[in-house]
């Protein structure tokens, strides 16, 4: 992905990229698999509102099936799994494939305006 508001991220970079880069800005973190219905429904919404907020938060995607790791520090249980890191916290989370509307109110919640 050559797109710098969304990227991809592993267990062995997730510290650098995501939980320290969220000083900067708000990091939106996708697991996701590729066998995953859901997963695959959410990811043109996240990318959609992704360019709304046109760097304001960025989205990091991170395969579960290649970062298990990850999955077992966040304790995630199904995917997909949307976590939202600010200031290398997790301040926010929600599972599922949601609308559009659902993720810009969550994100509005939880990001410092």
């Amino acid at each position: 992905m050559n797109n710098t508001l969304i990227f991809e991220a592993t267990v062995e970079d997730f510290d650098d990229k995501v939980l320290q880069a969220s000083a900067e800005v708000p990091m939106l973190v996708d697991f996701w698999a590729d066998w995953c219905g859901p997963c695959l429904s959410l990811a043109p919404i996240l990318h959609k509102v992704m360019e709304e907020y046109a760097g304001s938060v960025r989205l990091a995607k991170v395969d579960a099936d290649e970062n298990m790791k990850l999955c077992g520090r966040y304790g995630l249980r199904g995917f997909p799994t949307v976590i939202l890191f600010v200031d290398g916290e997790e301040v926010g989370r929600f599972t599922g494939s949601r609308p559009a509307s659902f993720i810009r109110e969550f994100l509005d919640q939880h990001v410092p305006a």
